[in-house]
């Protein structure tokens, strides 16, 4: 089975997938839609992207392709501590860097250690963590360094200058497993943190009470929702889709109803699935 990840070798997604997937072919892939378009179009079966940062927010790519690809469902979730460190190429010298290079979420995590330390030398956005080690493990005559974790420093032979340099000690990621085959991701080695349900729910046009008449389906019920988050349709100012976490177990009566309820005030749904939470080592 081949399973997709946001990539190069060494980013963070995929330490997730080969903890989620150990015997399993992974594929990198260059970005998240292209993870998506591999599921779909049938050259993975699955694929790990991520979701959420504890520090930084939700993913908004990976939401917007939740929407745009209706035949795209959940399978799992796993959450995995994220450690930040800064290396450079050992030919060089952290005093003669000249640029620092990583994602913007992992500049983001570590900004305000990286601006009491280095704030003299300017940061670059690169596409992941592990491509900006990448880049400098390619590059050593060049005078830069990178934020990636420890796997990314041991395969690209770069020099760690400063360990976890995360500003919070709490950085947390959570990845999802995707798939066109509705089934549930099971792993009987893994700490299984709990039990939810995704949803993406579209209002049928911007009124007063809108919102609240759809939180009432869950309400009266007594459905717990631990994630509620607003999503741009890009199609004008004021146009939304909501992505809906549930806690707890699929209980078939109760949210089979409410689905129906949902739909019966003209509300889009889809429901992306009912899985579980695991938790990973960093």
């Amino acid at each position: 089975m081949k399973i997709a990840f946001l990539g190069p070798q060494a980013s963070f997604t995929q330490l997730a997938a080969a903890q989620l997937f150990p015997s399993e072919e992974l594929l990198p892939k260059a970005n998240i839609l292209d993870c998506f378009s591999a599921v779909e179009n049938g050259e993975a079966e699955k694929a790990v992207v991520p979701l959420e940062n504890s520090i930084e927010g939700t993913v908004s790519m990976t939401l917007d392709y939740l929407y745009k690809t209706p035949s795209i469902s959940i399978q799992g979730e796993a959450v995995m501590p994220i450690a930040h460190h800064l290396m450079i190429h050992p030919k060089n010298e952290i005093e003669e860097v000249e640029k620092i290079y990583s994602h913007p979420q992992a500049l983001a995590q570590s900004f305000h250690f990286l601006d009491s330390l280095y704030g003299y030398i300017p940061k670059q956005d690169f596409s992941s963590t592990a491509a900006a080690a990448k880049f400098v493990s390619e590059n050593p005559d060049r005078k830069i360094a990178a934020v990636a974790n420890q796997f990314a420093a041991h395969l690209y032979g770069l020099k760690i200058i400063n360990r976890n340099i995360h500003d919070f000690e709490q950085n947390h990621t959570r990845f999802i497993i995707i798939s066109k085959k509705y089934s549930v991701y099971e792993n009987n080695t893994l700490e299984v943190q709990g039990e939810k349900s995704g949803l993406l729910i579209t209002l049928p046009e911007d009124h007063a009470g809108g919102l609240h008449q759809v939180l009432s389906v869950f309400a009266w019920r007594k459905m717990n929702l631990s994630k509620i988050e607003s999503r741009t349709l890009k199609t004008g100012l004021g146009n939304y889709f909501f992505f809906i976490n549930v806690v707890g177990k699929w209980e078939p009566v109760l949210y089979e109803n409410a689905l129906e309820e949902l739909k019966s005030i003209q509300t889009e749904v889809k429901f992306l699935g009912n899985y579980k939470e695991f938790l990973l080592q960093s």
